[in-house]
């Protein structure tokens, strides 16, 4: 029974790591099925721009931890028809996900609009408390020096 437990567990593993985009990996021990994973992501509407994720991958675990981190740059160019594509609402949307347990738990990570000071927000968490908090991470892209700039310095 453990035998087909353990299978059941590692084959989504074998298949995904042929289509994987992990732009780093590091293991955090010899003693441990833990490592940090590096997924570089590029912003499917505003492709000037590229998020790197870090998350705890748990190998033969049910769920990953819930930690993580953003970095989200500026890696090409951005314009306004890209900007005008965007829900610009508060909440924003979801641009990313990955599934982190079998239990309903995932990392999403949401793209927000700030017009006042017209910023790209890339906000990353997870959608299942853990130790009494939905942990998460921001980073922001500015749109200085970019079409999009003018094109929201215009719709003030």
């Amino acid at each position: 029974m453990k035998l087909l437990k353990l299978a059941a567990l590692t084959a989504p593993l074998i298949l995904l790591s042929g289509c994987s985009d992990d732009a780093a990996s590091v293991s955090l021990g010899l003693f441990t099925t833990k490592d940090i994973k590096v997924v570089s992501q590029q912003d499917p509407l505003i492709s000037g721009v590229t998020c790197h994720i870090s998350h705890i991958e748990a190998n033969l675990d049910f769920a990953d931890p819930s930690d993580m981190s953003i970095a989200c740059r500026q890696t090409g160019p951005i314009t306004a028809e890209q900007l005008q594509q965007i829900d610009r609402s508060k909440s924003g949307e979801v641009v990313f996900k990955s599934s982190k347990s079998i239990l309903f738990k995932s990392l999403k990570v949401r793209r927000i609009y700030d017009a006042p000071t017209r910023t790209l927000l890339y906000l990353s968490y997870s959608t299942k408390e853990s130790s009494g908090s939905h942990h998460h991470a921001l980073s922001t892209v500015p749109l200085y020096n970019t079409d999009a700039w003018q094109w929201a310095q215009s719709q003030e």
